[in-house]
């Protein structure tokens, strides 16, 4: 088992959870996170810290295209491990529908 990050992620990209993953397994997009699921070890202190409650179990139902969107970003966008600012507009893109179609952006961000 490994987390993933999901589509609520795009566009909210809070942060809180790099700051207490214990094997620094996130990678930040330009307008999201992933979790590389090869670096995870699904200790779950991730999960609750999501404001967007975007990171799930991947043993969820449904989460198959999350998998392989997280490990496929893993490898291109750079680490991050410390905490940073939500975009500005995070609250109101928190709970928008179908954000990896319409706002989704595969460019890389800034990392650490």
């Amino acid at each position: 088992m490994t987390y993933v990050v999901t589509d609520n992620c795009i566009r909210c990209k809070y942060t809180d959870c790099v700051e207490v993953c214990p094997v620094d397994c996130f990678y930040e997009g330009e307008n999201m996170l992933v979790i590389h699921p090869d670096e995870c070890i699904d200790c779950g202190v991730c999960e609750p810290e999501c404001p967007a409650e975007a990171i799930k179990p991947d043993t969820e139902p449904g989460l198959d295209r999350w998998l392989k969107l997280n490990a496929d970003y893993a490898e291109k966008w750079p680490n991050i491990t410390a905490r940073k600012e939500p975009p500005a507009d995070a609250k109101a893109m928190d709970g928008v529908e179908n954000k990896l179609d319409l706002y989704f952006s595969p460019e890389a961000g800034e990392g650490d």
